[in-house]
């Protein structure tokens, strides 16, 4: 993993999150190589004891919020606020679940009650 090119910008949280290493880097080499994502920056999430993705789909304007967790653990409600809480109130944030054969679904999370669009 540290010959990796991603590697110098995510290896100050590797080692300061290591439970959530795996998941913070496949999910940022995907945004960051696959998808292609612009003006990506880690934030540090302290009460999530994991670091937060912020960037920008290509052609889009709009900031995003990506948060990588893995599909064994159990988040809760309060996971959650906490996460919208570190990340200044977005609104809204992505989950990027990671598993184990390196795939990622990325699930849109808002705050309170959202009526689907019909």
């Amino acid at each position: 993993m540290d010959k990796h090119p991603s590697y110098e910008a995510l290896s100050p949280y590797l080692s300061k999150y290591p439970k959530a290493a795996g998941s913070l880097f496949q999910t940022y080499n995907d945004l960051k190589l696959a998808q292609q994502w612009t003006d990506l920056e880690v934030v540090e999430l302290p009460g999530c004891a994991r670091c937060g993705m912020r960037g920008r789909r290509p052609q889009m304007d709009d900031l995003l919020c990506v948060v990588p967790c893995s599909l064994s653990e159990s988040l809760s409600t309060e996971w959650i606020r906490t996460t919208f809480k570190e990340l200044g109130s977005p609104p809204h944030v992505y989950l990027a679940i990671n598993t184990e054969d390196s795939s990622i679904v990325y699930y849109k999370i808002s705050p309170g009650i959202v009526k689907p669009p019909l």
